[in-house]
């Protein structure tokens, strides 16, 4: 056998062991234990059925707990106030559950190795020079260090743009139930139960907030330094200012609701606009090459044939 044939095979092997290797680790880590214990106590006490069954992804099982011991790699791998940061991008994205700051550094590292490892391991199977696998390797692996990152910002964008499109809605709702005569509390309760959308657990988290004994400026104030979104920040700020100043809720809201309407209405016809100058990339390098060829390709056939 080749030796080329006989490094491949050897690669497989390792990484398979390493996966082997994880699995044992996501097995015996501290979580898992205490997730073991605590469900024995429960069976012991006779509440739990056969058919309960604990079901955990692979990422949650293995790849979470085994990026938290990297965390302190990922902090120095990392600019300074990298944590901060991430948490940052976390609030934003709606802090999705089992995920933090550590994880995604301790995740960055993984990728990097992951990621850096087995490149270097295919370009030394294929046989290409070592300054180049090292090269393609880094680059692969830097690309692994910095795709936690982009899908995290990719999540906040996608989200924050749901929140933008439900916010007139929203405070139309807001508007209509404050006017008809219920408190800024109920108000807000109606808004998070009969809507749907990252825009509605924000309202839901605001009264949990309110309920937990936070002030309504406070928590208004939170819910705007949460997001990047200027009309929800200008909507906060303006309910913060309200509470302040004693004007009356209602017609703060009804103008607030009138700003969003008329924001929105500006933001489709500026996309509207901008819709001749995205539309020139593809009818220049696509369709218009496809139409002259179509039109002056009988032509240029003919003339050939004549000269």
């Amino acid at each position: 056998m080749s030796p080329t044939f006989l490094l491949l095979v050897g690669g497989l092997l390792v990484f398979a062991g390493a996966a082997l290797a994880l699995s044992a680790i996501g097995v015996l880590t501290p979580e898992r234990r205490g997730a073991a214990s605590s469900l024995a106590a429960i069976q012991a006490l006779g509440t739990v059925s056969d058919d309960v069954v604990v079901d955990e992804s692979f990422v949650r099982r293995v790849l979470v707990p085994y990026a938290v011991r990297y965390a302190s790699l990922g902090r120095r791998l990392s600019r300074s106030g990298a944590e901060a940061r991430l948490q940052r991008r976390l609030d934003i994205a709606g802090n999705p559950a089992g995920w933090d700051a550590e994880r995604l550094l301790g995740l960055k590292v993984v990728g990097l190795g992951c990621l850096g490892g087995l490149t270097l391991l295919l370009g030394l199977a294929e046989g290409y020079g070592p300054v180049r696998v090292l090269s393609v390797a880094a680059g692969i692996g830097a690309l692994g260090f910095v795709l936690p990152d982009l899908l995290l910002y990719n999540a906040g964008e996608k989200r924050e743009a749901e929140m933008r499109r439900a916010l007139p809605d929203a405070l139309d709702l807001l508007t209509i139930s404050v006017e008809a005569g219920l408190g800024f509390d109920a108000a807000v309760m109606k808004v998070a139960r009969n809507t749907t959308g990252p825009l509605a657990q924000e309202f839901a988290r605001v009264l949990q907030e309110m309920q937990l004994g936070v002030g309504r400026m406070d928590a208004m104030r939170a819910m705007g330094e949460r997001s990047t979104i200027k009309e929800l920040r200008a909507f906060c700020q303006a309910m913060v200012q309200a509470d302040q100043l004693g004007v009356p809720i209602g017609r703060v809201l009804r103008i607030q609701s009138q700003e969003m309407r008329v924001r929105r209405r500006q933001a489709a016809e500026e996309k509207a606009q901008q819709v001749p100058v995205k539309i020139m990339i593809p009818l220049v390098l696509c369709i218009l090459p496809c139409l002259f060829l179509i039109v002056l390709g009988p032509a240029a056939l003919t003339i050939v044939e004549v000269f």
